[in-house]
Protein backbone atom coordinates (compact mmCIF):
# COMPACT_ATOMS: atom_id res chain seq x y z
CA UNK A 1 0.00 0.00 0.00
CA UNK A 2 1.34 3.66 -1.25
CA UNK A 3 2.47 5.84 1.93
CA UNK A 4 0.83 9.09 1.70
CA UNK A 5 3.67 10.66 3.48
CA UNK A 6 6.33 9.29 1.04
CA UNK A 7 7.56 12.42 -0.96
CA UNK A 8 9.21 11.63 -4.30
CA UNK A 9 11.95 14.29 -4.43
CA UNK A 10 15.50 15.21 -4.62
CA UNK A 11 17.59 14.72 -1.13
CA UNK A 12 20.97 16.80 -0.91
CA UNK A 13 22.68 14.20 2.17
CA UNK A 14 25.97 12.81 1.53
CA UNK A 15 25.16 9.15 0.05
CA UNK A 16 25.66 6.97 2.69
CA UNK A 17 24.23 9.12 5.53
CA UNK A 18 22.65 7.96 7.97
CA UNK A 19 19.69 10.54 7.65
CA UNK A 20 18.51 8.65 4.57
CA UNK A 21 17.93 5.62 6.86
CA UNK A 22 16.54 7.06 9.89
CA UNK A 23 13.96 8.65 6.96
CA UNK A 24 12.31 5.69 6.05
CA UNK A 25 12.31 4.38 9.75
CA UNK A 26 9.77 7.40 10.24
CA UNK A 27 7.98 7.08 6.97
CA UNK A 28 7.14 3.53 7.98
CA UNK A 29 6.35 4.74 11.63
CA UNK A 30 3.64 7.17 9.96
CA UNK A 31 2.53 4.76 7.41
CA UNK A 32 1.86 2.32 10.44
CA UNK A 33 0.10 4.44 12.84
CA UNK A 34 -2.46 5.24 9.83
CA UNK A 35 -1.61 9.04 11.22
CA UNK A 36 -4.22 11.51 9.90
CA UNK A 37 -1.88 13.55 7.52
CA UNK A 38 -4.27 16.63 7.77
CA UNK A 39 -3.80 16.73 11.44
CA UNK A 40 -0.15 16.01 11.19
CA UNK A 41 2.99 18.43 11.81
CA UNK A 42 6.84 18.60 11.78
CA UNK A 43 8.94 21.45 13.32
CA UNK A 44 12.69 21.53 12.78
CA UNK A 45 14.94 23.76 13.08
CA UNK A 46 18.23 24.38 10.95
CA UNK A 47 20.77 21.64 10.01
CA UNK A 48 20.86 18.17 7.72
CA UNK A 49 18.82 16.63 10.16
CA UNK A 50 16.43 19.27 10.15
CA UNK A 51 15.92 18.85 6.30
CA UNK A 52 14.60 15.45 6.67
CA UNK A 53 10.57 17.08 7.07
CA UNK A 54 11.22 18.69 3.89
CA UNK A 55 12.13 15.00 2.28
CA UNK A 56 8.81 13.85 3.33
CA UNK A 57 5.15 15.05 2.04
CA UNK A 58 3.92 16.87 5.65
CA UNK A 59 2.78 20.11 7.17
CA UNK A 60 6.01 21.46 8.46
CA UNK A 61 7.23 24.34 9.92
CA UNK A 62 11.36 25.03 9.47
CA UNK A 63 12.52 27.55 12.04
CA UNK A 64 15.53 29.63 13.38
CA UNK A 65 18.66 27.23 14.75
CA UNK A 66 17.81 26.02 18.03
CA UNK A 67 14.07 26.95 18.15
CA UNK A 68 12.04 24.22 17.19
CA UNK A 69 10.84 23.41 20.48
CA UNK A 70 9.17 26.55 21.04
CA UNK A 71 7.72 26.42 17.80
CA UNK A 72 6.77 22.98 18.30
CA UNK A 73 5.23 23.94 21.77
CA UNK A 74 2.91 26.84 20.76
CA UNK A 75 1.45 24.93 17.37
CA UNK A 76 0.38 22.06 20.15
CA UNK A 77 -0.99 24.93 22.55
CA UNK A 78 -2.92 26.60 19.27
CA UNK A 79 -4.58 22.94 18.43
CA UNK A 80 -3.90 20.08 20.98
CA UNK A 81 -5.86 18.22 18.07
CA UNK A 82 -2.46 18.30 16.63
CA UNK A 83 -0.06 15.07 16.29
CA UNK A 84 3.10 17.51 16.39
CA UNK A 85 6.82 15.96 15.67
CA UNK A 86 10.21 17.85 16.53
CA UNK A 87 13.13 16.22 14.14
CA UNK A 88 16.11 17.88 14.04
CA UNK A 89 20.10 17.13 14.70
CA UNK A 90 22.16 16.86 18.38
CA UNK A 91 23.73 20.41 17.54
CA UNK A 92 20.61 22.01 16.86
CA UNK A 93 18.81 20.20 19.87
CA UNK A 94 21.24 20.15 22.52
CA UNK A 95 23.45 22.90 21.45
CA UNK A 96 21.74 25.75 20.17
CA UNK A 97 18.36 24.50 21.57
CA UNK A 98 19.71 22.85 24.84
CA UNK A 99 17.92 26.03 27.07
CA UNK A 100 14.52 24.85 25.45
CA UNK A 101 15.10 21.13 25.72
CA UNK A 102 15.72 21.70 29.14
CA UNK A 103 12.49 24.00 29.46
CA UNK A 104 10.22 22.29 26.71
CA UNK A 105 10.78 18.55 29.56
CA UNK A 106 9.99 20.95 32.73
CA UNK A 107 6.75 21.94 30.24
CA UNK A 108 5.69 18.63 29.06
CA UNK A 109 3.87 19.25 25.84
CA UNK A 110 2.28 16.28 24.08
CA UNK A 111 4.88 16.33 21.73
CA UNK A 112 7.48 13.82 19.84
CA UNK A 113 10.94 15.25 19.88
CA UNK A 114 13.19 12.84 17.28
CA UNK A 115 17.15 13.50 17.38
CA UNK A 116 19.25 12.69 14.71
CA UNK A 117 22.68 12.10 16.69
CA UNK A 118 25.70 11.63 15.08
CA UNK A 119 27.82 13.54 17.44
CA UNK A 120 28.91 16.07 14.72
CA UNK A 121 28.23 19.04 13.42
CA UNK A 122 27.28 17.96 9.63
CA UNK A 123 26.02 20.84 7.87
CA UNK A 124 29.19 23.47 9.24
CA UNK A 125 31.75 20.92 8.30
CA UNK A 126 32.49 18.54 10.77
CA UNK A 127 33.41 20.81 13.95
CA UNK A 128 32.29 19.15 17.84
CA UNK A 129 28.79 18.86 18.52
CA UNK A 130 27.56 18.75 22.50
CA UNK A 131 27.54 14.84 22.14
CA UNK A 132 30.83 14.32 20.18
CA UNK A 133 33.50 11.51 22.11
CA UNK A 134 36.25 13.02 23.84
CA UNK A 135 39.60 13.05 21.68
CA UNK A 136 37.92 13.53 18.63
CA UNK A 137 39.86 15.58 16.31
CA UNK A 138 37.81 18.35 13.71
CA UNK A 139 38.67 20.94 11.34
CA UNK A 140 38.40 23.39 14.67
CA UNK A 141 38.66 20.80 17.85
CA UNK A 142 42.30 20.43 15.88
CA UNK A 143 44.14 18.75 19.37
CA UNK A 144 40.94 16.65 19.80
CA UNK A 145 37.61 17.52 22.05
CA UNK A 146 38.33 17.82 25.62
CA UNK A 147 34.87 18.01 27.23
CA UNK A 148 33.07 15.70 28.69
CA UNK A 149 29.74 14.72 25.86
CA UNK A 150 26.46 15.76 27.01
CA UNK A 151 24.51 13.11 28.08
CA UNK A 152 20.75 13.70 27.33
CA UNK A 153 18.80 10.96 27.99
CA UNK A 154 20.54 11.07 32.21
CA UNK A 155 19.60 14.54 31.41
CA UNK A 156 15.90 14.08 30.30
CA UNK A 157 15.35 11.47 32.77
CA UNK A 158 16.87 13.85 35.79
CA UNK A 159 13.94 16.59 34.72
CA UNK A 160 11.54 13.68 34.76
CA UNK A 161 10.67 13.36 31.07
CA UNK A 162 7.66 11.46 30.41
CA UNK A 163 9.21 9.07 27.51
CA UNK A 164 12.74 9.20 26.95
CA UNK A 165 14.32 6.14 24.28
CA UNK A 166 17.21 5.86 22.40
CA UNK A 167 17.63 4.17 18.83
CA UNK A 168 19.75 3.37 16.34
CA UNK A 169 19.47 3.42 12.55
CA UNK A 170 21.31 0.15 12.29
CA UNK A 171 18.12 -1.19 14.06
CA UNK A 172 15.45 -0.01 12.20
CA UNK A 173 12.73 -2.50 13.70
CA UNK A 174 13.65 -1.61 17.21
CA UNK A 175 14.08 2.16 16.38
CA UNK A 176 10.59 2.25 14.70
CA UNK A 177 8.35 0.81 17.52
CA UNK A 178 10.07 3.61 19.88
CA UNK A 179 9.40 6.15 17.44
CA UNK A 180 5.72 4.66 17.27
CA UNK A 181 4.85 4.41 20.95
CA UNK A 182 6.54 7.88 21.56
CA UNK A 183 4.07 9.53 19.33
CA UNK A 184 1.45 7.51 21.10
CA UNK A 185 2.37 8.37 24.61
CA UNK A 186 0.74 11.43 25.95
CA UNK A 187 3.33 13.65 26.65
CA UNK A 188 7.09 15.38 26.12
CA UNK A 189 8.71 11.86 24.16
CA UNK A 190 12.47 11.50 23.42
CA UNK A 191 13.90 9.06 21.11
CA UNK A 192 17.63 10.00 20.14
CA UNK A 193 19.05 7.98 17.60
CA UNK A 194 22.19 7.39 16.67
CA UNK A 195 23.04 7.37 12.80
CA UNK A 196 26.04 7.68 11.10
CA UNK A 197 27.87 11.04 9.34
CA UNK A 198 29.58 9.02 6.55
CA UNK A 199 31.32 12.83 5.53
CA UNK A 200 33.15 13.88 8.92
CA UNK A 201 32.59 12.07 11.28
CA UNK A 202 35.50 8.44 10.31
CA UNK A 203 35.00 7.65 14.49
CA UNK A 204 31.58 7.15 14.70
CA UNK A 205 30.37 4.99 11.90
CA UNK A 206 28.07 2.88 10.80
CA UNK A 207 29.84 -0.13 11.88
CA UNK A 208 31.13 1.26 14.90
CA UNK A 209 27.36 2.19 16.54
CA UNK A 210 26.55 -1.53 15.75
CA UNK A 211 30.04 -2.90 17.44
CA UNK A 212 28.88 -0.36 20.27
CA UNK A 213 25.47 -0.88 20.76
CA UNK A 214 23.01 -3.51 22.53
CA UNK A 215 19.07 -3.80 23.15
CA UNK A 216 17.96 -3.43 26.57
CA UNK A 217 17.06 -6.38 28.25
CA UNK A 218 12.97 -7.54 28.08
CA UNK A 219 13.15 -7.55 31.73
CA UNK A 220 13.72 -4.13 32.23
CA UNK A 221 11.22 -2.15 34.26
CA UNK A 222 11.56 1.45 32.48
CA UNK A 223 9.03 3.12 35.27
CA UNK A 224 11.91 2.62 37.57
CA UNK A 225 13.43 6.70 37.76
CA UNK A 226 17.01 5.72 39.63
CA UNK A 227 17.19 2.49 37.23
CA UNK A 228 16.55 4.20 34.08
CA UNK A 229 19.00 6.86 35.39
CA UNK A 230 21.54 4.67 36.49
CA UNK A 231 21.15 2.64 32.70
CA UNK A 232 20.96 5.92 30.58
CA UNK A 233 25.00 6.09 32.67
CA UNK A 234 26.22 3.04 30.54
CA UNK A 235 28.85 3.54 28.05
CA UNK A 236 30.70 1.73 25.65
CA UNK A 237 28.88 -0.47 25.05
CA UNK A 238 25.62 1.79 24.70
CA UNK A 239 21.66 0.49 25.84
CA UNK A 240 19.31 0.94 22.95
CA UNK A 241 15.15 0.86 23.99
CA UNK A 242 13.21 2.22 26.34
CA UNK A 243 14.96 3.59 29.37
CA UNK A 244 11.88 5.57 31.48
CA UNK A 245 8.08 6.58 31.11
CA UNK A 246 5.99 8.71 33.50
CA UNK A 247 2.17 7.95 32.29
CA UNK A 248 1.09 9.81 35.28
CA UNK A 249 2.46 13.58 34.27
CA UNK A 250 0.11 16.17 33.23
CA UNK A 251 0.38 17.54 29.94
CA UNK A 252 1.35 21.02 29.64
CA UNK A 253 -2.03 21.74 27.58
CA UNK A 254 -4.00 20.79 30.43
CA UNK A 255 -2.24 22.64 32.91
CA UNK A 256 -3.02 26.03 30.85
CA UNK A 257 -5.71 28.19 32.27
CA UNK A 258 -7.47 28.80 28.54
CA UNK A 259 -7.99 25.14 28.09
CA UNK A 260 -9.88 24.79 32.29
CA UNK A 261 -13.16 26.33 30.67
CA UNK A 262 -12.97 25.24 27.07
CA UNK A 263 -11.56 22.18 25.43
CA UNK A 264 -12.05 24.00 21.92
CA UNK A 265 -8.75 24.13 20.00
CA UNK A 266 -7.40 27.99 20.28
CA UNK A 267 -7.77 28.53 16.63
CA UNK A 268 -11.44 27.84 16.71
CA UNK A 269 -12.20 30.38 19.33
CA UNK A 270 -13.69 33.28 17.82
CA UNK A 271 -14.49 36.00 20.81
CA UNK A 272 -12.13 35.45 23.24
CA UNK A 273 -10.86 38.75 24.72
CA UNK A 274 -6.53 38.32 25.14
CA UNK A 275 -7.61 39.27 28.52
CA UNK A 276 -9.74 35.68 29.25
CA UNK A 277 -6.10 33.70 27.77
CA UNK A 278 -3.75 35.49 30.44
CA UNK A 279 -3.28 35.15 34.25
CA UNK A 280 -4.45 38.30 35.60
CA UNK A 281 -3.85 38.72 38.92
CA UNK A 282 -4.60 41.56 41.08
Amino acid sequence: MENMFERQCEIAWCPGCGNFGLRKIVLSALKELNLDQRNTVFVSGIGQAAKAPQYMNVHYFNGLHGRALPAATGIKIANPDLTVIVESGDGDMYGEGGNHFLHTIRRNPDITVIVHNNMVYGLTKGQASPTSQKNMVTPIQVEGVFETPLNPLSLAIALDASFVARGSVGEPELTKELIKNAILHKGFALVDVFQACVSFNKINTHKWFKENTYKIDETYNPEDKIKAFELALKEYPFPLGLFYINKNKVVFEENLPLYKKSKEPLYKRKNDNIKDLLILKK
